[in-house]
């Protein structure tokens, strides 16, 4: 009897030779993390529950994580994961009971729909309704009794008692359909039925190469006029009993046949089926490739990865590339508990941005045309900018530096094929404009600064300025910086404080990274723009309010209101300057003002949009609660920090307070369990609490280890007392850059009461950077004074340099190709 491996290899062969593909090897996938003693280390992805973030929680109207469950790799292209029957951002939803479909795209954690191209759908029956009319008729119960997913591995057994797994590679997918002893085994491709809807679609059924495929064209994310078109090819281990197509109410049994004698179909409502004879195996397999390129690099991208390897193959090397990844860092001791959060969580900061260039280095530009990336590189696509710039771009940074550059690269390379006009929450390879600000140039100089540098860094540079002065017209395709004219001239974004907010952040990320690549005049010239976040702080009041064009602030005055914020209000926004704290402190009156109101601000953590309180569940909140070590509290840092760790997160499915945003929110828990927060992005400081676990050792891809010891650290003892900076005693609750660059030891000694002593010095506060030249600190000096001649302490920089639309909380702004577009990230 012949072996399916064998005719796995003959099928695959077959197809590669008549398409001109290559049959190289597959790529070797990493070998498992060995322990100290040269024996296999512990199997992390045990404690990944990808269930986690699926079920909303009723706390904020912003809640639940929005995230999928389905198998996915590192940075896959393809996420191969059920969607339930009412439409979710991340597909699905876990108090739903039905399936609708399993598709090949997600997106993990974002707050509007997108993706969830190509669904296939088993069927236990015929097909006579159309799906495009009909399409609750191929709804599947199912119960979570009979469910279960793992890094890599996702499988269900359906109300009609067809089991589905599926598993997948970089590129693509491999599934096993086993259906019921008796019924008719069909399969659906819905093609058009991506959750935004298709402009255009096509399948092509072949019965002789048991092959699917096909293309979809879809977009429209939040509300943008983005667009995307992606292929796919499938091959089946199993001859195809009949075929047949659907396009609007039209049912063709048979289908159309093609020039070549396939089955053709194409239009917005349309799709395709096949049937299996199961009479002697019920199982079905089958190898899809995805690709953005063409049907033919979707056949390839299967064969090289998959070739002929049987789907508990493929899914064991998948899950041993996750349990490398996870092992990146290693904590030991905690609860079950703690190491399904915190694994779950670098999980879900591991998932995206994906790999856009086939396994032949090819992809779409934001030109529309075809490019090949540099051998051994990638072109990444989905970039959550607005989100990721404020940790999770650091984070893979600090453990992947070779994928962080090749995201940096892939940025520039989109806004150079644009024209240089920079995105900031682009969708494959077309704008989207979500959100407001102009972040990737904030993600760039990050991943610069924590060593991310092989990308052409000196070329972004001058895109960015480009994209950061340009003023562009009403007929642009995509504008960058709306209200730039404005910004410059009065020095804020009328009514807007925001995007103001955003765009000086951006600025200083300019000049971070102007200053890194020797670029004086640039960085002088964006550090100087960098401060006009003055120009909102209002000294009658003490906060930062939206000013009108004639330059008066708004009265009364309410901090709980929304107007001129995104997704937050004045209380949430005015610790959004994170890199000058010292100067936003002094102007609000000094540490004695500043401590209360941070006070106040925590006495709830996660409020939503429109309390005056914190809203840990969204970005704008992120950088607050390490505010208080540049107010000389470093233990109030750990006492907010650790309560929002015990609380605000969990393992299981409502263990999410927000949106993840691609990873964002799960970033954050990753550096608050580890006790540290790149508070300033362009810079590689780390701001300190206190870790969750009594020892964590953080490995660098091809860098130097971090260590981490807290005998006796737990849920209830968030308290430092005592540190030491790779053997010598440190009063401060920071780390300079060059801890991150050499890596180095960290020894706490921590307690369940305060010590308000600990690092409260005032020479030991971090940084905080106006346009003198930064600090070069060892690990255990105090810092230099830099800035005397403006009369201020060490680690207390500022610059007096004096002198936004309206939008609301929830809102999201789809500026994509010049156009406004409102949508509530959370309402769809």
């Amino acid at each position: 009897m012949l072996t399916k491996s064998w005719r796995w290899g003959r099928l695959l062969l077959a197809i590669a030779v008549t398409a001109g593909i290559p049959t190289a090897a597959t790529p070797s996938v990493r070998a498992a993390t060995e322990d100290g003693a040269g024996g296999v280390a512990q199997d992390l992805t045990r404690y990944v529950n990808p269930f986690v973030g699926t079920q909303k929680t009723g706390r904020t109207g912003y809640d639940g994580g929005n995230t999928f469950p389905g198998a996915d790799a590192p940075f896959g292209m393809v996420q191969w994961s059920p969607d339930t029957r009412s439409p979710q951002p991340g597909g699905y939803a876990y108090t739903d009971h039905e399936i609708r479909g399993f598709s090949l795209t997600h997106l993990s954690g974002a707050g509007c729909t997108a993706a969830q191209d190509l669904p296939f759908m088993p069927h236990a029956g015929t097909v006579a309704a159309s799906p495009a009319t009909e399409p609750d008729t191929y709804l599947d119960g199912f119960s979570h009794d009979a469910e279960s997913a793992r890094p890599g591995y996702y499988g269900v057994t359906l109300a009609s008692g067809t089991k589905v797994e599926l598993t997948a590679t970089q590129r693509s997918g491999a599934g096993r359909f086993t259906y019921p002893a008796g019924s008719t085994a069909s399969l659906l491709v819905d093609v058009s039925r991506s959750v935004r809807g298709a402009s255009d679609a096509r399948a092509t059924v072949d019965k002789a190469r048991r092959t699917i495929t096909g293309h979809v064209t879809s977009g429209g994310f939040c509300g943008s006029r983005n667009r995307y078109r992606v292929y796919f090819s499938a091959v089946f281990d199993q001859p195809f009993a009949s075929v047949g197509t659907w396009h609007d109410a039209l049912v063709s049994p048979g289908g159309d046949k093609g020039t070549h004698g396939d089955v053709r179909v194409s239009g917005a409502r349309s799709g395709a089926y096949v049937t299996f004879d199961t009479s002697r195996l019920q199982t079905v397999g089958v190898k899809v490739g995805l690709s953005y390129v063409s049907v033919a690099g979707a056949a390839e991208n299967a064969a090289r990865e998959q070739g002929a390897a049987a789907f508990d193959t493929v899914a064991e090397r998948t899950r041993k590339q996750w349990n490398a990844r996870l092992h990146q860092i290693e904590v030991a001791g905690g609860t079950d508990i703690q190491r399904t959060t915190f694994y779950t969580a670098l999980y879900h900061s591991l998932l995206q941005p994906n790999v856009f260039d086939d396994v032949n280095g090819r992809y779409i530009g934001f030109d529309g045309r075809v490019h090949t990336v540099r051998e051994g590189h990638h072109q990444y696509a989905n970039f959550s900018g607005w989100d990721i710039y404020r940790c999770e771009a650091q984070l893979l940074a600090l453990l992947a530096p070779n994928v962080a550059s090749d995201i940096a690269q892939s940025m520039y390379n989109q806004a150079h094929q644009a024209g240089d006009v920079w995105d900031r929450w682009s969708v494959d390879n077309d704008f989207a404009g979500v959100m407001n600000g102009d972040p990737y140039h904030s993600i760039l100089a990050s991943m610069y600064a924590f060593g991310a540098t092989d990308f052409d860094a000196a070329a972004a540079l001058a895109s960015m300025v480009k994209g950061a002065t340009t003023i562009q017209g009403a007929g642009a395709r995509y504008v960058e910086r709306p209200g730039l004219a404005d910004y410059l001239s009065l020095g804020y974004v009328p009514d807007d404080a925001s995007t103001t907010l955003e765009y000086t952040t951006a600025d200083f990320g300019i000049a971070a990274l102007a200053g890194r690549l020797g670029d004086t005049g640039t960085r002088t010239t964006f550090m100087q723009r960098a401060q006009k976040w003055r120009n909102l702080f209002n000294p009658a009041s003490s906060w930062i309010q939206p000013r009108s064009r004639d330059g008066s602030f708004g009265s009364p005055f309410n901090p709980a209101d929304g107007k001129g914020y995104v997704e937050g209000n004045a209380a949430q926004y005015q610790w959004m300057v994170p890199y000058d704290l010292a100067g936003l402190f002094s102007a609000m009156g000094g540490n004695g003002k500043v401590v209360p109101r941070l006070d106040a601000f925590f006495t709830e953590l996660n409020a939503g949009p429109n309390a005056p309180r914190a809203f840990l569940g969204n970005e704008p909140s992120l950088n607050a609660p390490w505010a208080y070590v540049y107010a000389s509290a470093p233990y109030r840092t750990q006492n907010v920090v650790r309560r929002a760790v015990n609380t605000l997160w969990g393992p299981g499915p409502g263990g999410e307070v927000g949106n993840d945003d691609l990873g964002t929110l799960s970033s954050w828990y990753v550096w608050s369990a580890l006790g540290m927060y790149p508070q300033v992005p362009a810079r590689a400081e780390l701001v300190l609490a206190s870790p969750l676990f009594p020892a964590v050792t953080v490995h660098r891809d091809g860098g130097p280890s971090m260590r981490i010891s807290a005998p006796g650290a737990d849920a209830d003892t968030p308290y430092v007392h005592t540190l030491r900076v790779n053997g010598t005693a440190s009063s401060r609750a920071w780390l300079p850059e060059s801890f991150v660059r050499e890596g180095g030891t960290l020894d706490y000694t921590l307690g369940a009461t305060p010590d308000p002593a600990w690092g409260a010095a005032e020479g030991d506060a971090p940084p905080s950077f106006s346009g003198e030249q930064p600090p070069r600190p060892t690990a255990t000096s105090r810092p230099r004074h830099h800035c005397a001649r403006q009369g201020c302490h060490p680690g207390r920089c500022h610059r007096h340099h004096g002198r936004g639309r309206s939008h609301h909380p929830g809102r999201c702004h789809a500026r994509g190709h010049g156009q406004t577009a409102h949508r509530s990230r959370e309402a769809e």
